[in-house]
């Protein structure tokens, strides 16, 4: 049975929250792998900063997301779009809504920010209630592995999206 949702505080990730950080996503991913992925994620020049957020919970990290500027190839060229990955929750707050609350800031951040899509790699099920659709329905494509389901290529469209702009399709 899920628990009540708590409320975290989802705020901005500070370097201070690195460890506590890379502890969550190895614990709710069950691998250091991920954990890994972030650290490689901050260090390159897609990492968005001010899209890296954390749930606190008295005091404490339970949760991390964050997003990041994969290049989207299409047919006139490359043009720049965002990615959320990965979002993590602590084992033992999941299933509470803290990814819910983690994933609708960021996305709300991008909004902010202007960007017209979110893509993800992720859990139709899960994502899709969260406002996530096939990225195939909008001409996207994201490399996923072999053992996903094409459905796990995934995109939110924001309010900037055109559908008439043809950057906006094309491989990830």
């Amino acid at each position: 049975m899920d628990q009540p949702s708590p409320h975290p505080l989802i705020r901005p990730e500070r370097r201070d929250d690195h460890d506590a950080v890379g502890a969550v996503v190895a614990a709710a991913f069950g691998s250091d792998a991920e954990a890994a992925l972030v650290e490689r994620i901050r260090a390159s020049p897609e990492f968005r900063p001010q899209l890296a957020l954390v749930a606190e919970l008295d005091g404490v990290v339970a949760g991390h997301v964050m997003i990041s500027a994969p290049a989207l190839h299409h047919s006139a060229g490359v043009r720049t779009i965002v990615m959320l990955s990965p979002l993590a929750v602590s084992p033992d707050q999941q299933r509470n809504g803290i990814g819910g609350q983690l994933v609708d800031a960021a996305v709300a951040g991008a909004e902010r920010l202007g960007e017209p899509l979110v893509v993800l790699e992720g859990s139709p099920q899960y994502y899709g209630r969260l406002g996530f659709e096939p990225a195939s329905r909008y001409g996207i494509t994201l490399p996923i592995p072999d053992w996903a389901p094409p459905a796990a290529a995934q995109v939110k469209v924001l309010d900037r999206y055109d559908p008439a702009d043809p950057s906006m399709r094309g491989t990830v």
